[in-house]
């Protein structure tokens, strides 16, 4: 490929990201990409094959960009206790989410693609999603001491990723008075609201008496 070539590609990815994210796969068409990109509208197809798989290669990023996510919060829980490796992986997550930067846009795509599912949904969750389901289930299970697979565990992992999600900027939280959360010391401490709001919560469960 020449350099002109790894040019033209580098710029329909970097546009089908933020227009795939503004819109969704399906309200995105091969020339509104060519057009921001600044591309021959033939373009797409001879680097992707097709607007899917252009598509595909753009969630493939971010399904990197969240699995690594993952792997830097298992890392830095190596050799904790369960209720350090929640904390951190809450920190790691937090900075990851809400500091914006180039990848800003990821959180964006995939809650496009949950409410618009595609073909390429499935790379999606067994790549970058159900790693990180497991990975906080078996922390979550350590901490009220059962199984992964205990109803517990899974709403317990379900509440403490959208009280993570819920910082992030949107109309509907500047409209009530909620600052975005974007500086270095203001993630820290919502990080550490969350989780130990998080572990409060699942202790509470824990010493709740079985249900019949």
């Amino acid at each position: 490929m020449s350099g002109r070539d790894r040019e033209t590609r580098e710029r329909l990815l970097r546009a089908a990201e933020r227009l795939f994210a503004e819109r969704g796969f399906r309200r995105v068409t091969v020339r509104d990409i060519c057009r921001r990109a600044r591309a021959n509208v033939a373009a797409v197809n001879y680097h992707f094959g097709s607007k899917l798989g252009l598509y595909r290669e753009v969630l493939q990023y971010a399904s990197d960009a969240l699995r690594a996510t993952t792997d830097e919060a298992r890392r830095a829980g190596e050799g904790c206790a369960a209720d350090e490796q929640l904390r951190r992986f809450v920190h790691v997550y937090l900075r990851r989410l809400l500091a914006g930067g180039a990848n800003g846009w990821i959180h964006r795509l995939i809650n496009q693609e949950m409410a618009d599912p595609t073909p390429a949904l499935d790379t999606l969750v067994e790549q970058a999603l159900r790693p990180r389901i497991e990975y906080l289930s078996r922390v979550v299970a350590a901490l009220l001491d059962c199984p992964p697979e205990d109803p517990r565990v899974r709403r317990s992992v379900a509440s403490l990723q959208a009280q993570s999600v819920a910082y992030l900027p949107n109309p509907l939280a500047a409209r009530l008075g909620m600052r975005a959360t974007t500086s270095p010391a203001a993630i820290d401490e919502v990080a550490r609201h969350i989780a130990e709001f998080s572990l409060a919560g699942i202790r509470a469960i824990g010493a709740l008496p079985p249900r019949p």
